[in-house]
């Protein structure tokens, strides 16, 4: 079952080749400790399509990256500090990879000039379990009387006699 305690997680790396592959090691570590294993490879495949991306194009290195864990969604940001990079020429390609595998996802600027890349994924149960209605406890049958049939007769009687 997928806890509903909201989590976070933060983490700051200059990226190069040998990094992504320890950037993902550590995300998954993340994402198994908060019981959502079944999200670990898409996350982790997003964040390395990123910092690849980030690695190949930007001329700053330094990146941050966050988790946020509400109980139904995962959002993976990715912040790049680099001015001059521009996500719809640089990163293109990246980004339709990232559109096509994520629930949602989104860019945008910030104060300094650097970008947020953001994606997120809806956490899906692996097990269904299915609804069993519980039978009602005896202590209820015994205090809830069957009402007795009444003859239409009877009825029809009380009324006339009652005076109503």
């Amino acid at each position: 079952m997928k806890t509903a305690v909201p989590c976070y997680y933060h983490l700051d790396v200059e990226v190069s080749p040998e990094r992504v592959g320890q950037v993902r090691r550590i995300l998954a570590a993340h994402l198994r400790l908060w019981d959502l294993e079944t999200l670990v490879e898409p996350v982790c495949r997003g964040a390395e399509l990123l910092l690849k991306a980030i690695d190949e194009h930007a001329t700053d290195k330094n990146t941050s990256i966050e988790l946020w864990w509400n109980g139904q969604h995962l959002i993976t940001a990715v912040a790049e500090n680099d001015c001059e990079l521009r996500p719809d020429l640089d990163l293109r390609a990246c980004l339709e990879r990232i559109a096509a595998m994520s629930d949602g996802w989104g860019c945008c600027a910030t104060d300094t000039g650097s970008k947020v890349i953001w994606f997120s994924q809806r956490a899906r149960a692996g097990e269904r379990v299915p609804l069993v209605p519980t039978a009602p406890s005896p202590s209820l049958r015994e205090v809830l009387q069957v009402p007795r049939e009444m003859p239409v007769t009877a009825l029809a009687t009380a009324t006339v006699d009652g005076g109503c």
